[in-house]
């Protein structure tokens, strides 16, 4: 299990995170909340990457707007997370990334690699944007990011995964052609008979089988790009 703590960014903005896992395991993971808040499915994700070797720091990007916010999986969470995530500027939110990829440096000590990165649904969009806008990390994974089409000709700095629902209706077909298209050396796996979520156990798209995949190709990918 892992505990609360507290960061600070750089332009001093104080915000809670989930830390879970020790600086001896021998990677380290930025873990990207969905519109939903740091709750007890983030904390899950970020418990179970501890216990497959990751150190790993899960920032509440809400905390600029609404600190303390976790939100359920109805409507109503939705239209609040959605509502939330539009008061907050990319750029603050990077500036919280930065803190936590930060936070992992100075806790691991010198002679490290970078942490990597991964997000969930608006997580999976932060997850490119922090590849593509920073230097700050050794390989993202993107799961479900509805926004990356449209920053899709952006260059990222490290090596990207990224993870689609075939029967995401949030994100058409084309978005995901178009990514493939601008981006060519990236590894995209569109999983059929999933939805959008598919990797969340308390959503009604969960989807077990795509899920265990995505997982296990995204912690191969992980390990490979991350040297400890």
């Amino acid at each position: 299990m892992g505990h609360a703590i507290t960061l600070q960014a750089e332009d001093g903005h104080s915000f809670s995170a989930y830390e879970a896992g020790g600086a001896d395991l021998p990677y380290a993971l930025v873990v990207v909340q969905e519109i939903f808040g740091v709750n007890d499915h983030i904390r899950h994700v970020c418990d179970d990457f501890a216990a497959r070797g990751f150190h790993v720091i899960s920032p509440a990007l809400f905390d600029r707007a609404q600190p303390g916010t976790e939100l359920g999986y109805d409507k109503a969470g939705i239209d609040q997370g959605l509502a939330l995530r539009a008061q907050i500027p990319l750029e603050k939110t990077l500036l919280d990334l930065r803190a936590s990829a930060a936070a992992l440096a100075h806790k691991r000590g010198s002679g490290r690699s970078k942490p990597g990165i991964i997000g969930y649904c608006w997580g999976g969009t932060l997850a490119w944007q922090a590849a593509t806008h920073t230097h700050d990390f050794a390989a993202a994974v993107c799961w479900y990011g509805g926004g990356i089409a449209a920053s899709r000709n952006e260059t990222p700095h490290c090596p990207v995964e990224m993870h689609f629902g075939g029967q995401d209706s949030s994100i058409p077909h084309m978005d995901v052609t178009a990514i493939r298209e601008a981006q060519p050396g990236i590894e995209i796996f569109v999983y059929d008979e999933a939805g959008h979520g598919f990797g969340c156990a308390e959503r009604s798209s969960f989807n077990a089988e795509a899920y265990l995949l995505a997982q296990q190709r995204s912690v191969a990918f992980l390990e490979a790009h991350l040297k400890g």
